[in-house]
């Protein structure tokens, strides 16, 4: 049976909710923060990142957004990957959270990636504000466009990564009271007995 790695706090948590949606039989290893950078793990990732997937046979799968394109081929029922592939759409949309979205975290999560001195982390993270809350503007704006109480109208794995960020806009400046829709959207989410589940898996509370 395949294992999916997760940490509390990460965007891992997506991959465990898809998990808990489809019903997979995956096992769920939950490591403690700063397991993912020690030597068992990353015999297993090298690159020190979750979520990651290991298979039986060896093989190992990363990067959030190919394990849930994955997780809908091999899983994919009714109203989760239609045809065993993510739609147009699902597709897109996770690409822009993985990607850019995501990405537009750095700068908070970890400034000193990105600069040295106290003076220039506070101009970087103060950038990345700016950044999060274009970010924010465009999935409120995207969310009140769509026919319903998801990101793309009915359910989708955009749904369990969009439910990431909007637990991470916490930790930051930005409150998640300017974008009503996403608020209340989190708040279903938190409702949803997968998404209650992977958070336990996780070793994580609702916000």
């Amino acid at each position: 049976m395949p294992t999916l790695y997760t940490m509390p706090g990460t965007c891992a948590l997506s991959t465990n909710i898809a998990v808990a949606w489809l019903d997979a039989p995956l096992n769920v290893e939950n490591m403690a923060y700063g397991d993912h950078k020690k030597e068992a793990y990353l015999a297993i990732n090298p690159k020190g990142q979750v979520p990651a997937v290991a298979f039986e046979d060896g093989d190992v799968l990363t990067e959030a957004a190919a394990i849930l394109a994955w997780l809908g081929a091999e899983y994919g029922t009714e109203g989760y990957a239609r045809d065993k592939a993510l739609g147009r759409k699902e597709a897109e949309a996770l690409s822009y959270l993985t990607s850019e979205v995501h990405a537009a975290f750095g700068p908070h999560f970890a400034a000193r990636n990105f600069a040295s001195s106290k003076e220039a982390q506070d101009e970087v993270k103060a950038a990345a504000y700016d950044r999060l809350r274009g970010h924010f503007e465009r999935l409120e704006a995207n969310f009140n466009e769509s026919d319903g109480d998801w990101y793309l109208s009915e359910r989708s794995f955009a749904d369990a990564y969009l439910y990431v960020v909007t637990r991470w806009i916490e930790q930051t400046p930005l409150s998640i009271d300017d974008y009503p829709s996403l608020r209340a959207f989190r708040d279903r989410m938190q409702k949803d007995e997968g998404v209650r589940l992977a958070l336990a898996r996780q070793d994580m509370e609702p916000v």
